[in-house]
């Protein structure tokens, strides 16, 4: 059974960077799109960043703009989300999300099958 944990979370000031690491057990990645989403205090859950199965990202909320990226490493079974020059605005719980597709992934909320536990972020000054 997959489990995903994630970690990397913590606080930073505006402008700083954080990397956010998604480690699977159970099964490998290969063959899943994941995801990173975020919940802000009172928002709702919106999508960040997707990768498909081949590697191909897809862009979540328009608000991070370049400053996210998302990468993959198979060998390790992990997926990364370096953020740099971090906003007050980013301050959320961050979770990981795995859909077992070799299709282009959508990046919504609605099509992750189960959420973990989320790493919290908070930027502020």
């Amino acid at each position: 059974q997959l489990q995903l944990v994630e970690s990397g979370g913590g606080w930073v000031q505006p402008g700083g960077a954080l990397r956010l690491s998604c480690a699977a057990s159970g099964v490998t990645l290969e063959y899943y799109a994941i995801g990173w989403f975020r919940r802000a205090p009172g928002k709702e859950r919106e999508g960040v960043l997707c990768i498909s199965a081949s590697g191909v990202a897809t862009n979540g909320a328009d608000s991070v703009g370049g400053r996210f990226t998302i990468s993959r490493d198979h060998a390790k079974n992990t997926v990364s989300l370096p953020m740099n020059n971090l906003q007050p605005e980013d301050t959320a719980i961050y979770y990981c999300a795995a859909r077992l597709s070799l299709s282009q992934p959508k990046c919504v909320p609605s099509d992750v099958p189960s959420w973990g536990q989320g790493t919290r972020v908070t930027v502020s000054s």
